[in-house]
């Protein structure tokens, strides 16, 4: 019996199927996805989304997606499904749906009067290639099936637009045909694994709408280019492959390749290797080198996440190797002791206080993990952060001389709580953040250990963890409320309940008491606390807001203001675990649990990046996040440890 069960009779309902989205990433940088229905609500879905690198570097989608026609007796049945101004949804190919398995790929069965036929998507593990496979269960009529793809070859970011410079012209090859709609792009080879007939019809689908940018407040219609279409006879108990591929294949290898493909899928059919499967699908090589994404459909590579996930991903996939280059690559992209938060078209923006902290952090979590020496790999990195942070580096990120680490730039924002609005940052947080310098404390805690105190870098940080937790606790603890406040600057005490407090509480190396990680653990649970993580601030602050939804503004507003990051969750659970013990294993089963429904809501298979406040809690943002999954994963193997 399948893990990933979905209401057969609810499939043919477009607000249940809409709701639910699968996806697949490969180890060359490109992905595909939609809904389960097969229609596409974002700018950002598409049947093969790929890296362009000598356009901009950023993924661009060709083959936005493929209509199915079912033709018998001349009869046409359409099994496509595209969204047009007026709530208008044509063809209606969702009401022959039938049954949706996601358990090694996506398989959709059909039944159109005595036709029935599965179609099923892989996309290929190390090329730019996704394989459509179709195959006729039932059939008692002779019949033939019509692919139409729609095209769009453009960054994901944008949408496409009927325009004149459209290049019309496509080259005949074996079982299919190769197009490219504009110069600098890659050719895009579309095969068949049988013979097949093109009838080139070329023409524009005009104002295709997508549900979700409308919703989030973006531009939302988009020309689609079908350039003709390919029609196959078929036989009952016969399949037919489609390829699109940026490069030519051999059709027929076609059929082998899709069983090969699927064979190293990891089955979806456990809550742990949903778990396992999505973790995979961040790490991504190109160029020689291999980085983590932080979360699809949109985001990209940042440095903070991928050192807050990295531990958690070593632990579901069971081989430290992927996690240790991305250690390696960000080490070459470390500069003044920062690492960039992010890459936009092909700059580096170093505006991070903490992410050097977390690198630590993570080789320090591998470490334990892995049982590997990772000190000397690491130690030149380790020291270059360590003496920036102790003389000073960018953006006014230095220690202070009560052993605090303070940071201030004017309109840039440097902790994780960094969304935008207006052009200054939503939650201001300059000075000493509390979660920066609780990882202050253990960085300088584990290189004295990992150095010993009589090197070059132990006698630098001589006598500094005593200064840092005095004056840790002296800055940040509030007596009188039992919890850490978020930060201190100049003369101002931030006293929000906020949820960075938990790092505090799960380090290695904590600037706290028992005492204090159990009182502030108290508050969290009883003022953050959701079935799906910690909420960002407490429902009690006038600023709250509890949903995370509509235009950019009004979600930036409530990023940080309420809305519900599951990342936080594991240091939360560690710490609570650490004050209780097995007293404490009621709760985080409860936790845990509670994330196994959303293996068929939303991003199937896998943890979004936010949920609302409020409940129901629905998922909002990346619909896989790597962060999320890294650290429901760890809570799963923190339960077992404590088994």
């Amino acid at each position: 019996m399948a893990f990933l069960k979905f209401d057969k009779a609810e499939l043919v309902n477009l607000e249940y199927s809409l709701g639910r989205e699968v996806l697949r990433s490969n180890r060359a940088g490109s992905y595909a996805s939609t809904t389960i229905a097969g229609c596409n609500t974002r700018k950002y879905h598409g049947l093969l989304v790929c890296p362009v690198e000598h356009l901009d570097g950023e993924n661009h989608v060709l083959l936005s997606t493929l209509d199915l026609t079912v033709i018998q007796h001349e009869k046409e049945f359409n099994l496509g499904i595209h969204k047009y101004e007026g709530d208008l949804y044509l063809p209606r190919g969702h009401k022959y749906i039938r049954d949706f398995d996601a358990e090694t790929g996506s398989k959709m069965t059909y039944r159109v009067g005595g036709v029935v036929l599965t179609k099923e998507s892989m996309l290929v593990q190390e090329k730019e290639q996704i394989l459509i496979r179709v195959t006729l269960v039932d059939a008692h009529s002779d019949t033939k099936l019509r692919f139409r793809p729609f095209l769009a070859f453009r960054n994901v970011h944008k949408l496409s637009k009927a325009n004149l410079y459209l290049n019309r012209q496509y080259t005949t090859v074996e079982h299919g045909i190769k197009s490219r709609m504009y110069d600098g792009y890659p050719e895009l080879y579309m095969q068949l694994s049988g013979k097949a007939e093109f009838v080139p019809v070329p023409d524009w689908y005009y104002n295709v709408e997508y549900l979700e940018e409308q919703r989030r407040g973006y531009e939302y219609k988009e020309d689609l280019y079908v350039p003709g279409y390919f029609e196959v006879p078929i036989k009952k108990g016969e399949s037919v492959i489609f390829s699109a591929s940026t490069e030519e294949i051999k059709p027929a290898g076609l059929k082998r390749k899709f069983s090969a493909e699927e064979a190293l899928r990891t089955p979806l059919d456990s809550f742990r290797n949903c778990l396992v499967n999505a973790a995979q699908q961040f790490f991504i090589r190109k160029n020689n080198e291999t980085s983590l994404l932080s979360g699809f459909p949109w985001l990209g590579v940042r440095s903070r996440d991928a050192f807050i996930a990295l531990p958690g991903l070593v632990q579901a996939t069971g081989d430290p190797k992927d996690a240790l280059e991305v250690l390696k690559t960000m080490g070459g992209r470390l500069k003044d002791g920062l690492f960039p938060n992010s890459t936009k078209q092909g700059h580096d923006y170093y505006n991070s206080i903490d992410a050097p902290l977390w690198f630590i952090h993570s080789i320090q979590q591998i470490e334990k993990i892995t049982g590997l020496d990772l000190w000397k790999k690491y130690s030149k990195e380790v020291r270059q952060i360590m003496e920036a942070y102790l003389s000073g580096t960018q953006f006014g990120i230095r220690m202070s001389d009560n052993g605090l680490i303070s940071g201030e730039e004017e309109g840039i924002p440097l902790t994780w709580m960094d969304a935008m609005l207006g052009g200054q940052p939503a939650t201001l947080r300059a000075g000493y953040p509390v979660e920066v310098n609780a990882l202050w404390y253990n960085a300088v805690c584990q290189v004295i250990t990992w150095a010993g105190a009589q090197s070059a870098i132990g006698k630098k940080l001589q006598g500094l963890p005593e200064k840092i937790q005095n004056s840790y606790i002296e800055t940040f603890w509030l007596r009188q409320q039992g919890y850490l406040a978020d930060y201190v600057h100049n003369n101002y005490t931030d006293h929000a309940v906020r949820p960075n407090q938990v790092i505090a509480a799960s380090l290695d190396f904590t600037p706290i008491t028992t005492e204090m990680k159990k009182s502030l653990l108290d508050v969290v649970k009883s003022e953050l606390l959701t079935a799906k993580g910690l909420r960002t601030l407490s429902p009690k602050n006038p600023s709250y807001r509890g949903f995370y939804d509509g235009d950019q503004p009004t979600r930036d507003r409530a990023a940080h203001q309420g809305a519900v990051h599951p990342w936080l969750i594991e240091h939360f659970v560690k710490g609570y675990l650490d004050v209780h013990k097995r007293a404490g294993l009621s709760l985080v089963k409860e936790i845990y649990n509670g994330f196994e429904e959303e293996m068929t809501t939303y991003g199937i298979g896998t943890i979004s990046e936010i949920y609302d406040g409020n409940p129901p809690h629905d998922p909002r943002g990346a619909t896989s996040f790597a962060a999320s999954v890294a650290a429901v994963f760890s809570i799963g193997e923190m339960i077992d440890r404590i088994k």
